[in-house]
């Protein structure tokens, strides 16, 4: 399936996850993946205090920024697509961040189930990017 094509869970048009932070495999706001993306980043969430302590207690550190990298560290509050994997261990663990269904890729149904993205749905329903908080 092409980035132009690709579908969130919910069965209809991927929607844009954040532009700033700048997210995604490509880097271009949205949660596309390919067949390089060994994490799968697939999942748009909403970062927490709770995950993201949770990932650097893993050695997954997402605060500290890495300009090297287009990475400029996230804090609560932003968005980002985030590896499928990563966000299941931390719903396993009760820590899970809230996802945007719009903005998650149908690729993450791989690795986690439908229920347990709606039971970490946001309220927000206007899905598309955050341009800050």
């Amino acid at each position: 399936m092409s980035r132009e094509n690709a579908l969130n869970v919910l069965g209809t048009a991927l929607m844009p996850c954040s532009y700033d932070p700048l997210t995604g495999w490509y880097r271009d706001g949205c949660c596309h993946t390919d067949a390089q993306d060994a994490g799968s980043h697939v999942i748009c969430a909403k970062m927490t205090v709770e995950f993201l302590n949770f990932q650097m207690e893993r050695g997954n550190d997402l605060i500290t920024p890495r300009p090297e990298m287009r990475f400029k560290g996230l804090k609560p509050g932003d968005r980002w697509c985030v590896c499928a994997l990563r966000w299941r261990e931390a719903y396993e663990d009760g820590c899970a961040p809230p996802v945007v269904l719009e903005c998650t890729h149908a690729r993450a149904l791989e690795y986690v189930l439908m229920e347990w993205l709606r039971a970490a749905s946001t309220r927000d329903r206007t899905g598309g990017a955050t341009n800050g908080r």
